[in-house]
């Protein structure tokens, strides 16, 4: 039997940040706030587009496995925020590192990451890929309105990426559950769309908007219940779990999750204090995190799972391979940056700002 096992990693963060202190410049929130509420001290600003966040990972994740591009079978690209809805930007990230094969993107919101390593995963046990690079990258600071504390405060931009390759070992993807319940979609939701009267500009409000409370209570169900089905499919006892890996959306979702499944806090990695909510992109950069930080090791027994907006929800169980240290480094960056991350939104923010009042 063929196993898809994660042997090259990378993630892209854009310099320019974004402070909980810089925030109450110009909203009415502050650090005490938002810190308690959501685990969140700061997050990144994008200066380029997504498809360059993604570009840059995509490479940092080659080099880590000691691969060429063209030896890539396929490229799978989770994002709610691309730059163009036509082409795909798969193929931005295709042209950007030189690959010849099949690329498209995916929409699960928050789950988009695991959803692509589902697929991935399918098909290297087809046969039909050896090799998939798997991507999540977002720029979601594009998506908000700066006047409403609600949903300026949670999210921010970055990509994160890792290459799936074929093995007879059993490692990598043991199981994984993908979900989605579109009975209340319209609690986490943004506008854009062709639903938009394209000749009235006040239609054009295609801005992240969700209701907390209700999403609170499902996102704990949704990632609870998925993450229960990918143990008992596998016959893990949760005891056996080294690591959890949960989507990075507010810190107090992670603590009520770990608890209700009865696993000890301390086997939770969480680093939302850093980047806000990154959507897509917040499991490969919580992965690359979790390596450098040493908190993954040869053979570890990883959980993950996600919830979005759809509603979506997956989960999934790794075994993680022998290597835990990059094979090579990639000299990728993303072009320089002058500006600090206030003044990226200041235009942005003032704007609504002044439509608010």
């Amino acid at each position: 039997m063929q196993y898809a096992t994660i042997t090259g990693w990378g993630k892209c963060l854009p310099p320019a940040i974004l402070t909980n202190h810089d925030l109450a410049t110009f909203i009415e929130t502050s650090d005490e706030w938002i810190r308690p509420r959501t685990g969140i001290s700061q997050r990144h600003i994008s200066h380029v587009n997504t498809s360059e966040l993604a570009s840059v990972a995509a490479k940092r994740a080659l080099a880590a496995a000691g691969l060429d591009a063209s030896q890539i079978d396929m490229i799978i690209l989770a994002t709610a925020s691309p730059d163009t809805l036509i082409p795909n930007i798969a193929s931005t990230v295709q042209a950007n590192i030189g690959a010849q094969c099949a690329a498209f993107d995916i929409n699960a919101a928050c789950c988009g990451f695991l959803y692509g390593m589902g697929l991935a995963n399918a098909q290297i046990q087809s046969g039909q890929c050896q090799r998939v690079l798997v991507i999540g990258a977002e720029r979601l600071s594009f998506y908000l309105d700066w006047s409403r504390r609600e949903t300026a405060v949670l999210f921010g931009d970055g990509a994160g990426a890792v290459i799936l390759e074929a093995t007879d070992t059993k490692q990598g993807v043991l199981a994984y559950e993908l979900n989605n319940d579109p009975s209340c979609r319209e609690i986490l939701s943004a506008g854009f769309g062709t639903k938009m009267d394209r000749f009235d500009a006040d239609s054009l409000d295609f801005f992240i908007q969700f209701d907390g409370q209700e999403i609170f209570k499902r996102a704990i169900r949704g990632m609870g219940q998925l993450s229960k089905k990918v143990l008992e499919k596998t016959g893990t006892n949760k005891d056996d779990i080294d690591l959890v890996i949960p989507h990075q959306a507010n810190e107090r979702i992670i603590d009520t999750l770990v608890s209700r499944m009865k696993i000890d806090k301390s086997k939770a990695f969480i680093n939302i204090a850093n980047y806000g909510n990154t959507s897509a992109a917040t499991i490969p950069i919580a992965i690359c995190d979790a390596l450098e930080q040493g908190r993954i090791n040869a053979g570890d027994t990883i959980l993950s799972c996600a919830f979005g907006a759809g509603l979506t929800s997956a989960a999934m169980l790794l075994k993680w391979g022998d290597r835990v240290t990059p094979i090579a480094e990639s000299d990728a960056e993303l072009p320089p940056c002058d500006s600090t991350g206030l003044e990226l939104v200041k235009r942005a923010a003032d704007y609504f700002l002044s439509k608010a009042q």
